[in-house]
């Protein structure tokens, strides 16, 4: 009798965690949000200063990088973020002046 009581409340406290655990919905400021933190904290993609907007998943990214290198990377981070379903990457890559 015990055992079975036992066994219903085990059951039950499962079921209860398995519930409670649902992956809540991904909202696009939230992936606005995630975007802006992994591309800042990148040693590649340095993406502090970029503009991060989303629509539906998508996300837009826009600024100015400084190398085709960096402008790769944030399109890589980016897509790494729970929600991104694409990436439309509008960096531009600055252009130097000779002897800077």
């Amino acid at each position: 009798m015990i055992t079975k009581i036992l066994a219903s409340l085990f059951a039950l406290v499962l079921f209860a965690g398995v519930c409670l655990s649902a992956a809540k919905p991904v909202t696009d400021d939230g992936i606005v949000d995630q975007v802006r933190i992994k591309l800042s904290g990148d040693a590649v993609a340095k993406g502090g200063g970029f503009t991060v907007e989303c629509k539906s998943g998508v996300v837009t990214i826009s600024g100015m990088a400084e190398n085709m290198k960096q402008k790769d990377r944030a399109t890589t981070v980016a897509k790494k973020v729970k929600g991104v379903k694409q990436v439309i990457n509008n960096l531009t890559i600055s252009q130097r002046q000779a002897g800077k």
